[in-house]
């Protein structure tokens, strides 16, 4: 085996990329305080060709150097919106047809390997803040709670992390549904 180079890789350019359909997800950001999760994210959005993300509340935008040295050029590509208030977004997206989930911890939450995804609807995921999660209201609002299980001590994963397990999750599910 050897490590294939970037030109190997046959990634599209910028303009390839806009012109890509994009799944339909949406990424919504609750009041991220780290710009390195910040600019992960957009990375990850970037590679699973993700419609848009939402930053809200206190999330930084850019251009930012900090959200730069993780997003690699990815806030070129990924299209993105800051909205203040993550709770009227929700319901604004919630009045277009979109399907609003909270990644988070919660009762009633639906495990992540059993969320249905269907190619009909449209989704929006909302990742919350790094020490509190989703705020409460917008948990509240959602029409699902989804939850990334965990076996280990720790209570909950980074951010970008999440970000990418979920993304990842629901491209898989998005793909098996185009099949049928």
């Amino acid at each position: 085996m050897r490590k294939l180079k970037n030109s190997e890789l046959n990634r599209l350019g910028l303009d390839e990329f806009k012109k890509t359909p994009k799944i339909p997800l949406v990424v919504i950001l609750d009041n991220i305080r780290s710009l390195n999760n910040i600019g992960s994210v957009f990375r990850t959005c970037d590679a699973f060709v993700i419609e848009k993300i939402y930053l809200c509340g206190i999330t930084a935008t850019p251009p930012n150097k900090d959200i730069h040295k993780t997003a690699l050029g990815a806030t070129e590509s990924v299209v993105w919106e800051y909205v203040k208030d993550c709770l009227s977004l929700i319901k604004k997206l919630q009045k277009e047809g979109f399907i609003v989930a909270s990644i988070e911890q919660a009762e009633k939450s639906t495990m992540l390997q059993n969320f249905k995804v269907s190619k009909e609807n449209r989704y929006a995921i909302v990742m919350g803040n790094e020490v509190m999660g989703v705020q409460q209201e917008v948990v509240s609002a959602s029409d699902f709670c989804v939850e990334i299980p965990q076996f280990g001590t720790k209570h909950s994963l980074n951010i970008s992390v999440s970000t990418g397990i979920v993304l990842w999750s629901f491209l898989e599910k998005i793909k098996l549904t185009n099949r049928k």
